[in-house]
């Protein structure tokens, strides 16, 4: 016996149409790429992601071609993602961070037709667009009074391109399975890989992610997603918020300490999220100035461990409460996000922190587990550790036209890539990726625990840990380190802040003093990029 509900099917554009009708006078604030603040409100973008829509329409887009954004996180871009989606078309984000060539591969094996992009990207696409065969238009995300000249073929201002839909156009009837958007994974390891979510996919996750011991956005909240749109679906916030009628505060391309401060202040930020180098940007800016957070409450944490001393600091000095997270692009992004039991309220500060600095607990649409080298279950314990698998109705399947093969097991498990530990309540903590673990003598040590800790020392601005080849033990740690400016430290001042917070046998067996350590274009430690650079390095004990 089947139920006798309505079939209304979970499509992204329902989202921005529910804001309109009940929270349409709701703000959303962009620091334009342009220089000044722009207003409007959901109303007004839900108006015009349907003119988007029909010039989309008109111009020869159809339901499953691919319309690529290269953008930050701006009013027009949210209007793209409503429009392009709401039509049945695919929204590829670019991560402008790619390599050149990544992102050459990344448009032609999409198949984008037309290319929305940010005045900032325009010397990038200018070079790039020979190779770019398949680009019909690129359209220029500002006005006529500000589009410059440029040898991209078929270029428009995004104003005259919106002009030709008009603001009353239907929406058309799309199944809820209908792909809507397509992001890239980073390439550490070969071509980046497509990831194509559908409107399902993306509604259910943005309601999981809205939840009180997740998100918990609430209509007197203000959101600034700092998380750029080209991450991983700025880890939901752009459907989450207008599914709530939060306040949007977009930071554009400015994503410097002041300007992020500036924004936070003056618009009245509740609610933000990021990567930690951008909170230690933040922290560094209002060290030097002596700034406040009068009206931010609570701050998400992910895209990599979080060093326990930005979560101390937030907390104790600013009295703003920190939450980790964690994800990746295969998961929509979020897996797992820190959620207080009913006995964590009675744990001391350092317990507390501890717990903290666990990525947190899945949501239901996410399942975990933690499995062996042959695929079996560990113990959900805290201590044992294995290969990270999730499962959901937000886990990627299969990679955009098949690329890797099959990346599910039998029952449907996707290998994550990391290694983790889980306990019985849920709280799941990332011990490393299964290809930077050290195994040194049979056992492995954690990589990221390691800098963790290490950029607890006052004079450490950075770290990275990479395992080196040793005759006896297999691998070794050597510990990468950035001093902080003016900051004198050496190689034993680094080892004995170690020394009695990890395992003896854990303690790197060298210290190297760095200017700078790579990232990846997601903002990761290129943990690739340095074992290639140390690979000859000899270590003290070998």
């Amino acid at each position: 016996m089947r139920g006798l509900m309505q079939d209304w099917p979970l499509l992204t554009h329902t989202i921005i149409d529910h804001a309109a009708k009940f929270h349409g006078q709701i703000e959303v604030v962009t620091r334009s790429v342009e220089g000044p603040i722009h207003r409007t409100s959901y109303a007004e973008i839900s108006v015009r992601s349907r003119r988007l829509a029909d010039a989309l329409r008109r111009h020869g887009v159809d339901e499953g071609d691919v319309v690529a954004s290269l953008a930050w996180n701006t009013w027009r871009h949210v209007e793209l993602w409503y429009g392009a989606m709401g039509l049945g078309a695919v929204v590829h984000t670019i991560n402008p961070r790619l390599f050149p060539a990544q992102i050459d591969y990344i448009v032609n094996h999409a198949g984008a037709r037309l290319i929305f992009t940010d005045l900032t990207f325009l010397p990038l696409l200018e070079t790039l667009a020979p190779r770019l065969g398949r680009i019909e238009a690129y359209v220029v995300l500002t006005g006529p009074q500000t589009m410059p000249e440029t040898s991209l073929p078929g270029a428009m201002d995004y104003e005259t391109f919106l002009s030709h839909g008009e603001p009353d156009f239907p929406w058309p009837k799309l199944d809820e399975n209908t792909a809507c958007g397509l992001c890239y994974t980073s390439g550490t390891t070969g071509n980046p890989k497509g990831v194509l979510y559908s409107h399902r996919s993306n509604v259910l996750h943005a309601m999981a992610c809205a939840a009180p011991d997740l998100f918990g956005l609430r209509a007197r909240d203000v959101l600034m997603p700092v998380v750029p749109m080209f991450h991983a679906n700025a880890w939901a916030t752009i459907f989450m918020a207008p599914m709530a009628g939060t306040k949007l505060v977009m930071p554009g391309g400015a994503m410097d300490g002041a300007s992020l401060h500036q924004l936070l202040e003056d618009e009245g930020v509740t609610v933000t999220a990021a990567v930690p180098t951008v909170w230690m940007m933040l922290l560094q800016h209002l060290q030097e100035t002596g700034g406040a957070l009068s009206s931010l409450e609570r701050i998400y944490i992910g895209g990599a461990a979080c060093p326990e001393i930005i979560i101390e600091t937030f907390e104790e000095k600013y009295g703003v409460e920190v939450f980790h997270a964690w994800g990746m692009t295969e998961m929509s992004p979020i897996g797992t996000v820190y959620g207080a039991l009913a006995d964590t309220g009675k744990l001391d500060s350092p317990d507390l922190r501890k717990l903290k600095l666990k990525q947190g607990r899945p949501p239901y649409t996410v399942d975990l587990r933690i499995a062996d080298d042959k695929g079996d279950d560990l113990a959900r314990n805290g201590k044992a550790f294995g290969h990270l698998q999730a499962r959901g109705p937000a886990v990627v399947a299969v990679y955009f036209k098949g690329e890797g093969g099959r990346i599910t097991d039998a029952r449907g498990w996707f290998d994550t890539g990391d290694v983790s530990t889980l306990d019985a309540n849920g709280f799941m903590e990332i011990t490393d990726r299964a290809k930077d673990v050290i195994k040194s003598g049979g056992e492995w040590i954690s990589t990221i625990e390691l800098e963790n800790i290490t950029v607890g020392h006052e004079d450490v601005a950075e770290a990275a840990v990479i395992g080196v080849a040793h005759p006896k033990w297999t691998e070794r740690p050597l510990l990468i380190v950035v001093a902080r400016e003016g900051c004198d430290i050496d190689r034993d001042g680094v080892l004995d802040h170690l020394a009695g917070r990890v395992a003896d046998w854990w303690v790197p067996d060298d210290v190297v003093f760095v200017d700078e350590i790579p990232h990846t274009a997601t903002g990761k430690i290129n943990k690739l990029a340095l074992r290639e650079k140390f690979r000859d390095h000899k270590l003290p004990t070998t």
